[in-house]
């Protein structure tokens, strides 16, 4: 690929973060819309009308620029994606031994590597990156060629912190205190310059799953064998982080709410605005409300192509686990509802691989190995409700 090439490829990475950063806020000005409506509705005197008026004026300002940056940023990627496809299309169909693609090359050199480690059971390891007797497995190829839709990986909703040592500590400042000073405030208390600030312990833990991958697989098939290695170390990753994660939003401070106006105080008068809420709750619950209307009838579950369940209730995302995930048994009507990202940090070691294990039955089994550590950062930052519905009954039944 020619440097001009790779040079749109990486302005185009970064036009789609951006863009994607951009969508990611459609989502709380339509929530700052239904709750400047109430507002609206709620202003009885003039001066709160005025209050309400300046509110809605600063907030159709906003909205009117995020719009616009939104369409600039969408006509930037469309651009150098065009400029992209018309280089590629330029491109000669067959190149030359000499200008074949060396990252391609190294992969290709990597993966056949990782099959002669299988095969050979640990005992050929050329063309790869080993760690402690194991096969390094490059994030590249862990990448699935694609993830069903309904599949949710709950790293994408907590903060995910790259670590490269074994256990450390984590600087934490609550989002829920933090505000400036005037010089005045501060030269009469110096102590508020210094903000508070909590650190939190990680310490890396080893977990290993098992491959199921037999001796007469390896000597019969002659398929790719990290594309088997892949699939399954990326289903049990994300079934194991999911796990721990969901463990760690059940140990949120507990609370029940009756119905769906409980949900609606929770959120307004029990968690700070400086947090976004979203409702990550079981599928017994998520069934729930699937059925609650409005007095016109509506649904109150609406569609949402901002957030990326798909799914929103009052305005905010919801994701939808497993009742045994989230809860203990099937129909647990429960839930997390909050800023998982503050709740939560994942701390990723980035170390994928696998190895070969003695066992006393198969003689030797297939393992792979991933590094992490979770833990709870700001208790603040949301509620493990039980959700009963207007009869008093905590049961999907």
């Amino acid at each position: 690929m020619a440097l001009r090439q790779i040079m749109l490829a990486k302005n185009i990475e970064a036009a789609e973060k951006r863009l994607g950063e951009l969508r990611a806020k459609d989502g709380e000005f339509e929530t700052r819309e239904k709750e400047l409506e109430t507002s609206i509705g709620e202003a009885k005197t003039d001066e709160e009308r005025k209050a309400v008026e300046d509110e809605v004026e600063k907030f159709t300002k906003e909205r009117e620029a995020h719009e616009a940056a939104r369409s600039k940023a969408e006509e930037d990627l469309d651009g150098l994606k065009d400029e992209l496809r018309k280089l590629n299309e330029k491109e000669p169909q067959r190149r030359s031994a000499g200008m074949r693609n060396r990252e391609g090359e190294e992969f290709a050199e990597i993966r056949e590597g990782i099959n002669e480690f299988v095969r050979s059971k640990g005992q050929l390891r050329d063309g790869f990156t080993s760690v402690e007797g194991g096969a390094l497995i490059p994030e590249e190829l862990l990448a699935p060629q694609k993830k069903p839709e309904e599949e949710v990986d709950l790293r994408n909703y907590v903060k995910v912190v790259s670590v490269n040592s074994a256990n450390g500590k984590y600087p934490v400042i609550s989002k829920s205190n933090g505000k400036m000073n005037t010089v005045e405030e501060l030269a009469a208390n110096p102590k508020l310059a210094n903000p508070v600030i909590e650190e939190i312990d990680y310490k890396i833990a080893t977990r290993r799953g098992y491959i199921p991958i037999s001796q007469e697989m390896i000597d019969d098939a002659n398929y790719d064998v990290t594309d088997l290695i892949r699939d399954e170390i990326n289903s049990q990753s994300l079934n194991t982080s999911n796990a721990d994660i969901a463990a760690k939003l059940k140990t949120a401070p507990a609370k029940e709410v009756t119905g769906i106006d409980g949900v609606k105080d929770l959120v307004n008068k029990e968690i700070k605005k400086v947090y976004p809420v979203k409702f990550i709750v079981s599928s017994s619950l998520y069934a729930e409300w699937d059925k609650l209307k409005d007095k016109n009838g509506r649904y109150l579950m609406q569609d949402s192509i901002t957030a990326s369940s798909g799914k929103m209730i009052l305005g905010r995302e919801v994701v939808v686990l497993d009742d045994d995930l989230i809860g203990t048994a099937k129909g647990d009507l429960v839930g997390f509802v909050g800023d998982a990202k503050s709740f939560v940090t994942f701390f990723d070691r980035k170390r994928t691989s696998v190895e070969w294990v003695d066992n006393q039955i198969y003689g030797k089994l297939l393992a792979g190995i991933v590094r992490y550590d979770v833990r709870t950062t700001d208790t603040d930052a949301g509620f493990y409700i039980t959700y009963r519905n207007e009869a008093g009954q905590v049961e999907g039944a």
